[in-house]
């Protein structure tokens, strides 16, 4: 075999940190025009849907695509919307609902970094169409899920080891922040803290790579300009930083309330909503729609409305009932199956809240505090630490944000204590709080972090009811299985039988005819969701045949775990230190 092989090229590949500077690359180069193309979605839907570029700064204003329905249109975008993505994503990809980050943390942490290439494309349309049509939820959510699928993309085609995969979907979930933003290290650092959730030098510098990459491709494109273009930032006396400091710790109680409000309006919906879930957006966004028509500012992300804010266009009292609404919104476009992230309204209603604040302090102790946009960029920061306990990304994303060093001090003293206030009011933060409702806890270790599903293979042939003893047995030898699981006339799962009772059967004469279910038993099934700690027990106790894995509902066959795959999953085998060699 020769040095330029594919073969050669995937050794390469997981044996040199070098070879991986090329998929990094593409990774990122694919994600900066994938956070491209989603934003001229989300801006083609809008203006579709709403007949408006961005319709949270045009007020009640009528769609001239239907100017009989006046401002009550907005009763009807959300319900188009959702009748249109709501099947979409329940036929081709249910992973594309809700926020996408925690389900790049959880393919990370429990899926090798396995994502399938269809999430990508299913969660764009979805995503653009939810927010085109109101959807009161950010679109970095989506392109972070999305560059991950680009990611995982790449190292299943590359055949990379788990370990560089989750590098590679690390790489994608940079690139769109990066672009998304035009904010590479916020990229970087998100990528770090959150998706890989680890800080080692070799990772940071393929992320930092793909970053950079996906920042260059936004930039050409979309264009070198700040997100907020602030006036220079003025800390105020030295009295100012206990301001900063309060504001911190109201932040990190709004960010906890916000992850409970979020989390609590889903289940009301789940407890509400009986009928298919392809056609629960359309119809709770009948619901979303009641709360555009009063409070239009909430239509999709919302960014005008944040920058307006910022700069102290609204009173304090309306700026308190746009965090409100906010928070609702947002969390009702989750609760009804939408599909957008909840980063950018972390930062939406942080705005609200430090602007509020601002303006408050200003009035009650003018020669003290500054100025209220400064209170306003680190609210932006501190809520979203408060939410998503990621301290240095939210540093670093309001300093790219606003290119205001002067910022930086003030605002790590509010990020330090929102993340402490968060941390003691809560175990989990916005996005680790879906995934423990899962049961599903990152924070675990060793068997209990691997699912059942990692060790599982496929299952041996399965036996049809009324097969014979005879049949049977030339099936278990031919397959060279010790138990053969039985399936019911529906293909459900019915016990399984095992070479041991065959064997015993036909020695004691009974008819080669007799169905194999009068032999049948039934060993403990387990749940592919299950975690091998809770299986490793139960796989101890059988009789070396393995046991049966089936789906959440227990009707279907779904994998087989044995001693030998469990074993393989705690203890993979060591790999060649050279397998190039190899001719």
């Amino acid at each position: 075999m020769g040095p330029f092989s594919a073969e050669g090229a995937r050794d390469a590949l997981n044996r040199t940190q070098a070879a991986m500077l090329l998929p990094a690359i593409l990774v990122g180069a694919g994600s900066g025009l994938g956070a491209v193309g989603l934003r001229w979605l989300i801006e083609v839907f809008t203006r579709a849907l709403s007949g408006h570029d961005d319709y949270s700064s045009a007020g009640h204003a009528d769609n001239p695509y239907v100017p009989w329905l006046g401002p009550y249109f907005v009763l009807l975008a959300p319900v188009v919307a959702g009748a249109l993505y709501g099947p979409l994503v329940y036929r081709y990809a249910k992973e594309a609902r809700g926020h996408g980050v925690p389900e790049v943390m959880y393919a990370v942490a429990r899926q090798g970094g396995r994502i399938p290439p269809r999430v990508a494309v299913v969660k764009s349309l979805a995503s653009a169409l939810c927010i085109g049509g109101g959807g009161s939820v950010g679109r970095e959510g989506p392109i972070v899920q999305i560059g991950a699928a680009l990611g995982s993309t790449a190292g299943a085609l590359l055949r990379v080891r788990e370990e560089r995969m989750r590098l590679l979907v690390a790489c994608g979930s940079a690139g769109g922040i990066a672009a998304t933003f035009n904010a590479p290290l916020a990229g970087v650092f998100f990528a770090m803290e959150l998706i890989l959730r680890d800080f080692t030098a070799r990772a940071f510098g393929l992320v930092a790579v793909s970053a950079v990459t996906a920042s260059v491709i936004g930039r050409e494109i979309l264009g070198d300009e700040r997100f907020l273009d602030l006036a220079p930032v003025n800390a105020g006396h030295l009295a100012a930083y206990a301001l900063y400091v309060l504001l911190g710790a109201v932040a990190g109680v709004v960010g906890v309330l916000f992850s409970k409000v979020l989390y609590g309006v889903e289940d009301l919906c789940d407890s509400v909503w009986h009928g298919p879930e392809w056609l629960r957006p359309a119809a709770g966004g009948i619901v979303l729609g009641a709360i555009l028509l009063a409070l239009p500012e909430m239509y999709g992300v919302g960014y005008p409305v944040l920058g307006k804010a910022a700069v102290g266009g609204y009173a304090i009292g309306f700026l308190l009932v746009l965090l409100v609404g906010k928070i609702l919104a947002c969390s009702v476009t989750i609760g009804i199956g939408g599909s957008g992230g909840v980063f950018a309204p972390s930062l939406f209603v942080g705005a609200m809240l430090g602007s509020a604040f601002g303006q408050t302090m200003d009035q009650l102790a003018p020669g003290v505090t500054g100025s209220a946009m400064t209170y306003a960029v680190i609210g932006m920061g501190a809520v979203f630490a408060g939410s998503a306990r990621a301290p240095i990304t939210a540093v670093v994303i309001i300093y790219e944000l606003t290119g205001e060093y002067g910022i930086i001090l003030p605002l790590m003293a509010a990020v330090a204590v929102a993340t402490g206030v968060s941390h003691a009011l809560s175990r989990d933060t916005v996005y680790t709080a879906k995934l423990r409702r899962r049961g599903v806890d990152l924070d675990l270790t060793g068997p209990a972090a691997i699912e059942v599903r990692t060790a599982m293979g496929p299952p041996p042939p399965a036996l049809a009811s009324g097969t014979g003893l005879r049949e049977a047995m030339t099936v278990m030898i031919e397959a060279g299985a010790g138990r053969l699981p039985l399936v019911d006339r529906h293909g459900h799962y019915a016990g399984s039988v095992g070479a041991p009772a065959l064997s015993r059967a036909m020695h004691a004469g009974l008819s080669e005819d007799t169905p194999v279910e009068a032999l049948r038993d039934h060993p403990p099934a387990l749940l592919a969701g299950q975690s091998l700690q809770e299986a490793l027990p139960l796989l101890a106790e059988s009789e070396g045949d393995g046991l049966p894995v089936l789906d959440e509902e227990r009707l279907h066959l779904v994998g087989w775990v044995s001693h030998r795959s469990a074993l393989q999953t705690l203890h993979p085998p060591a790999e060649s230190e050279d397998r190039s060699a190899r001719s």
